[in-house]
């Protein structure tokens, strides 16, 4: 992660998938992050925090299972590394990936984020669109104040922030960083 600046010191890395639905996007970014550091992964805390409002959707999560046609599109590479076929032509995130997500369930309306540390990069795509305006601006500035000074935040393409409103710089469409 080489625009991030990481505390070497902590060996730390917090990243939150906010309205993480059913697990692609935090599994997928737990596997990015064990490619990326490769054997110095067991030095580093990167633990994937993944939320959503839908109980439902979190347990589903949390199973791991994915249907064949789903896991296409994802590199052949990590669909033999990382999953296992389990019956009926579905397959099973592994346990070394699903160790790496912790998934809760959180109201992005909460008043007041509960978190004790700041993230690096948080991801929030495709959650927005059904908020109202105001709600979605009061949203933007929770998060720009739980991300640490150099963090990411990463929305989806169809949503985006008027740069005037936040205090986040733009990076480019979807991506902002707080400076």
């Amino acid at each position: 992660m080489p625009y991030l600046e990481l505390s070497c010191k902590s060996k730390d890395l917090r990243i939150w998938s906010a309205g993480c639905s059913s697990g692609e996007e935090p599994y997928t970014l737990a596997m990015i992050i064990a490619d990326y550091f490769g054997n110095q992964k067991p030095m580093w805390n990167t633990k994937v925090l993944a939320t959503d409002i839908s109980e439902k959707v979190l347990q589903v999560a949390q199973k791991g299972v994915y249907s064949g046609e789903a896991i296409n599109t994802i590199p052949k590479y990590w669909r033999l590394k990382y999953f296992s076929k389990v019956e009926d032509e579905n397959y099973q995130i592994g346990q070394e990936i699903k160790n790496e997500v912790i998934y809760r369930n959180f109201n992005l309306m909460t008043e007041v984020f509960p978190f004790k540390k700041k993230f690096h990069v948080i991801f929030c795509r495709n959650v927005m669109i059904y908020f109202e305006p105001k709600t979605k601006m009061e949203l933007i500035k929770k998060f720009y104040d739980m991300t640490e000074t150099g963090g990411y935040l990463f929305l989806g393409h169809s949503e985006s922030v008027n740069k005037n409103d936040t205090n986040y710089r733009y990076i480019m469409p979807a991506v902002y960083r707080k400076g």
